[in-house]
């Protein structure tokens, strides 16, 4: 949209054409290095920055130390450390106003349990259960942006609990909610939280001991299902599209020696050159005051090489019985190429990343709206979903590959809701094959996971009709469903 465009549009909020005119504003620069041939990738659509701007003057994620938060207050807000529940969760709200992000909104706001459960303490469960609900339904209306995420678990803690039961009567979009379920945590806590899953379309669950292993106990999951450090971030996320790329190659043999390497060497250069831009020029790190009082540190950024397209790039090298998903030799060569991926992006070191020793970390990108021949990460394509067991297996098989996110959407009838039992032998079992993160929803639900974040079904069709809706995030979620067919998924019934 050119400003004009936005500045005239009749659905667009205030708030969402001041973000999309700064964005605009943003384009209106060129201070990159970029090579023709990375700028010729990027014109093909190979290579895709996912609309982070020409210019980057933030990290695209942040993710502070909300302890350091609590234990401190801030010097540069004016807040005392909280000495109760209102005053926590009323500065909780404030700090979030500062914490930017890709989307001008914080991208992850805690492991939420952890930070109000020690408030509990003289506070009986009525008063608790109003206070959490206000806190979050401000946060629903007040961050307009479903990438807005929540940790809770792996311990079952009173705060566990209520938020829980808080998120399944709201039913809302914002914030996205991870639970980390860990060897020892609980049934009762899983079991309530498949619950909530199946009415409010959320928490997804995260593999504690598969996150833990690759970043110590200090992770978080962010934005769509994003591991990161916690006091860190990602300084920049870029994607490859492995279809696109494949299409160039003569057969697997040119494709794994020639091509693979050449798209991972253009999109290293050009994550290089926006992140030195990032930390050297933009001047982020020595400006913010998330910085100056211990809320991040630049020792704990990374950043996400992101891949999709996965499938397709395997079913163009095979015959069309031998399909991803389906056969061993298709899913075989989908292994061939995430082993060659993940060497090559391995090779290289960027200085600027303390966080993982210079490494950028894998990651399976869930898709944009504007996407219609290639499927996010390394998914099975909508409309040809085996049988849930054989689904995930083979998915089991590609989660090792990416410590900075990946995840599988699953979708039940609603009589499930009368079996959580079920679901919580799925989820044990998904575990135990190697899954490190997995999503579950009905399919009368309101509110839909459409890739790694919700949108209510209500307000897409709102936004079809013409009408402005609180979302910035529900018009992605309206391209997801016209190309990436995301309201068509299996229903497992």
């Amino acid at each position: 949209m050119s400003s004009k465009s936005i500045i005239k549009s009749k659905f667009l909020t205030y708030e969402q054409k001041v973000i999309a005119l700064a964005r605009e504003a943003e384009n209106s620069l060129n201070v990159l290095n970029i090579s023709e041939e990375v700028q010729n990738f990027r014109n093909e659509g190979i290579i895709c920055d996912l609309f982070e701007g020409n210019a980057p003057y933030r990290p695209r994620y942040i993710v502070p130390d909300y302890n350091v938060f609590v234990k401190n207050g801030s010097s540069f807000l004016g807040l005392n450390p909280p000495e109760d529940l209102d005053e926590l969760l009323n500065d909780l709200l404030i700090l979030y106003k500062h914490v930017p992000s890709i989307t001008s909104f914080p991208v992850f706001i805690g492991r939420l349990d952890e930070l109000i459960d020690p408030y509990l303490e003289n506070v009986d469960d009525q008063y608790a259960y109003r206070a959490i609900k206000r806190f979050l339904l401000h946060i629903d209306r007040t961050i307009s942006d479903s990438f807005c995420h929540a940790n809770i678990g792996p311990k079952y803690l009173r705060a566990t609990k209520i938020i829980l039961e808080v998120e399944k009567e709201l039913q809302n979009t914002v914030p996205n909610l991870t639970i980390i379920i860990a060897e020892d945590s609980p049934k009762e806590m899983i079991v309530q939280a498949l619950d909530s899953a199946m009415v409010a379309s959320k928490p997804s669950f995260a593999h504690h001991e598969i996150f833990k292993g690759e970043f110590g106990p200090d992770y978080a999951i962010a934005s769509c299902y994003n591991g990161l450090y916690i006091g860190g971030g990602s300084y920049t996320l870029t994607r490859l599209n492995l279809h696109f790329l494949a299409k160039k190659a003569k057969d697997t043999s040119d494709f794994l020696t020639r091509w693979l390497p050449l798209g991972v060497d253009l999109m290293i250069e050009y994550m290089d050159e926006r992140v030195r831009f990032l930390v050297d020029e933009s001047n982020f790190l020595e400006s913010s005051f998330l910085v100056k009082e211990g809320l991040v540190d630049k020792n704990k950024f990374t950043a996400m090489f992101g891949m999709f397209g996965l499938a397709e790039a395997v079913n163009l090298f095979m015959s069309k019985d031998e399909r991803f998903g389906h056969d061993d030799s298709a899913d075989n060569l989908g292994e061939k190429i995430m082993d060659t991926l993940d060497s090559l992006v391995k090779q290289h070191s960027n200085p600027y990343l303390k966080g993982t020793n210079g490494k950028y970390l894998l990651h399976a990108q869930v898709g944009i709206d504007s996407d219609k021949e290639s499927s996010p990460g390394c998914r099975i394509p909508i409309g040809e979903e085996p049988d849930i067991l054989d689904h995930i297996q083979q998915a089991s098989r590609f989660h090792k590959y990416f410590p900075s996110g990946v995840g599988d959407i699953f979708q039940f009838e609603p009589t499930y809701r009368d079996n959580i039992d079920a679901l919580y032998d799925i989820l044990k079992g998904s575990f135990n094959d190697g899954m490190r993160y997995i999503s579950f929803y009905a399919s009368d639900s309101d509110v839909v996971r459409i890739s790694g974040y919700l949108v209510k079904k209500s307000e897409i069709e709102k936004l079809r009709k013409g009408q402005a809706v609180l979302k910035d995030t529900t018009e992605l979620g309206l391209g997801a469903a016209d190309n990436l067919k995301v309201m068509e998924r299996k229903i497992r019934k």
